[in-house]
């Protein structure tokens, strides 16, 4: 483990350089790593760690449409691919990937495979941090690890494909068999972690709640829906007032702002874009820093859980997601983002 420096102040973070591969593998050399569920990062991690070497095995129900996915990705039923019991019964280590929802239904059937020396490991801390709405209660002679990429499960097995990584957090809320350290680093350098900064769950859920809520997700679609109707209603056209709010972004300034940050893209700007940025920055801060309290404050008080827990149990829960998000495909922004996509020199060739 290094300390390093972010912005004055001191974190401790774990580089593939100190623990590589190698390392991980020699760790984790008698384990019997089990993914269950097989959705949003479920074959992210359990792809990429096959491909680093470990034993790994996907636990999914069978019948379903993602244990058919599982099974065009090449895992082999009876040999790689198991029931979820079964998968739990077989593993030393639990990859608990399933949905949050499906976390909670499926519970009984794990705990009782979790026998002592095992560990149970999570990539989000929803399950455990909120335990009094979510019962997730683990024995005490198991370790609970956890290891979060900082994005989707599609981008860790594409940048691991790339021969890249994402960030990812880690935490140990449990050491029972005083290998949960090595244990959790060895798992985060196998899903493909670019490096590994240290965390708790209830830091790591309740970031990651304000942040999906926040400037990843809500956030960054509500001044989307809000800029483009303002354009619209001054008389620009679908397609200029997307490129103004969404194309030149995505696929012009963000990849500037990831090579080396804010400041930089300001300066790799005209002059007329750095003074209005910079004049206009703070008024957007000032106006939304009080939804973000709140917001924050929402998911701290457990209000966001609660409300995540009730949406994603109900029988109708598919059909009103999908119905929401159909409204957000048919948009008039969404639209036309769509033909501008279809457009682009790489989809002409």
């Amino acid at each position: 483990m290094a300390i390093m420096n972010f912005g004055g102040v001191d974190e401790n973070v774990v580089t593939r350089s100190e623990f590589p591969l190698e390392k991980a593998r020699e760790v984790l050399k008698d384990e019997t790593i089990a993914v269950l569920g097989y959705g949003v990062q479920g074959p992210g991690q359990s792809l990429n760690l096959k491909d680093n070497g470990f034993n790994v095995i996907v636990g999914q129900r069978k019948g379903s449409a993602t244990w058919d996915k599982a099974v065009e990705d090449g895992w082999v039923p009876g040999e790689t691919l198991f029931e979820i019991e079964e998968a739990c019964e077989k593993a030393t280590i639990i990859e608990y990937l399933l949905s949050d929802a499906g976390q909670i239904a499926v519970w009984p059937s794990v705990k009782k495979h979790l026998t002592p020396g095992k560990a149970l490991y999570f990539s989000h801390g929803f399950g455990i941090t909120y335990n009094d709405k979510t019962g997730i209660v683990p024995p005490a002679d198991v370790d609970v690890i956890l290891v979060a990429p900082k994005g989707s499960g599609t981008s860790l097995r594409r940048l691991f494909l790339q021969g890249k990584g994402i960030n990812s957090s880690y935490a140990i809320y449990q050491d029972a068999t005083g290998k949960a350290y090595e244990r959790v680093i060895a798992l985060g350098v196998g899903v493909g972690s670019g490096y590994l900064f240290e965390t708790t769950f209830k830091r790591e859920v309740y970031s990651d709640l304000t942040g999906e809520r926040g400037t990843l997700m809500g956030a960054i679609q509500g001044i989307f829906a809000a800029q483009y109707q303002v354009l619209r209603e001054n008389g620009h056209t679908p397609s200029e007032a997307f490129n103004e709010t969404v194309e030149e972004l995505s696929q012009s300034l963000m990849p500037l702002i990831a090579e080396n940050g804010m400041d930089w893209m300001y300066a790799n700007c005209s002059t007329t874009a750095q003074r209005g940025a910079l004049d206009w920055w703070k008024k957007f801060r000032d106006a939304t820093l009080p939804v973000f309290k709140d917001l924050y404050e929402s998911v701290k008080s457990g209000n966001e859980a609660q409300i995540s827990i009730d949406s994603n149990s109900r029988p109708d829960y598919r059909e009103k997601l999908n119905a929401e998000l159909k409204e957000l495909h048919d948009s008039e922004i969404w639209r036309a983002g769509e033909t501008v996509r279809s457009l682009r020199p790489e989809r002409s060739r």
